[in-house]
């Protein structure tokens, strides 16, 4: 449960132009569609496809690293980091088991002989979408456990396109159709609430010393 009283009391530091910004922005969330990107060898890419995230309203990204464990790129994400939330896994085994007890469809982002088209794609199912590494793409095993194989229609020489572009691409064309949809695929109140309170953390200096503070004078 959120405490309200300590989110009222976050709240109040910060401007009523942030706070509104803050709901303006969490009216445009969702958790319909998931992004999950595996083993990206140049970190710089994981951090760029956050930030698409972020920008089109994506809150949840699953990273799964396997074999290179780098850490996000500050200055690539631009602050993406402390608005989108960041899932990481040891495992693809452990990454498609979540996301499927969590009620997604697992979608490989490439080609395949049963792959559909973006236009085509139906966004009325909770999709995890996943996007491989620029050397080798997705892995066997999740081409192996997906739902459903998805592709961008292209027309040129050039048969594939770096993975934070098409994740861009992707991202960008369903959330715009998910907005124009009847689908239920805003947060939960308690969803927002939850980030409400996160986001005025994250946007708080000091905030641990204010925290230590609220506590001693408001004793659980």
């Amino acid at each position: 449960m959120i405490d309200l009283d300590y989110l009222a009391f976050l709240e109040n530091i910060l401007t009523d132009n942030r706070k509104e910004r803050f709901l303006n922005v969490l009216g445009n969330r969702t958790k319909h569609f998931t992004i999950a990107v595996e083993d990206v060898f140049q970190m710089h890419n994981t951090s760029a496809v956050m930030r698409s995230c972020e920008v089109f309203g994506i809150q949840e990204l699953n990273v799964v690293e396997q074999r290179y464990g780098k850490k996000i790129d500050k200055e690539i994400a631009m602050g993406a980091q402390k608005w989108v939330d960041i899932n990481q896994f040891d495992s693809v085994t452990n990454c498609i088991s979540t996301l499927k007890n969590q009620g997604y469809q697992i979608i490989a982002t490439t080609p395949h002989e049963n792959d559909c088209l973006l236009e085509d794609f139906d966004i009325t199912k909770p999709s995890a979408l996943f996007f491989g590494t620029e050397r080798d793409g997705l892995s066997e095993e999740i081409l192996e456990k997906a739902d459903g194989f998805l592709k961008i229609p292209m027309v040129g020489f050039t048969e594939s396109l770096n993975i934070s572009v098409s994740a861009a691409i992707i991202i960008q064309n369903l959330t715009n159709r998910l907005r124009n949809s009847d689908i239920d695929w805003h947060l939960s109140n308690e969803e927002i609430l939850e980030k409400r309170l996160s986001w005025a953390r994250n946007s708080i200096k000091d905030i641990k010393r204010i925290e230590v503070r609220y506590y001693e004078e408001n004793p659980r």
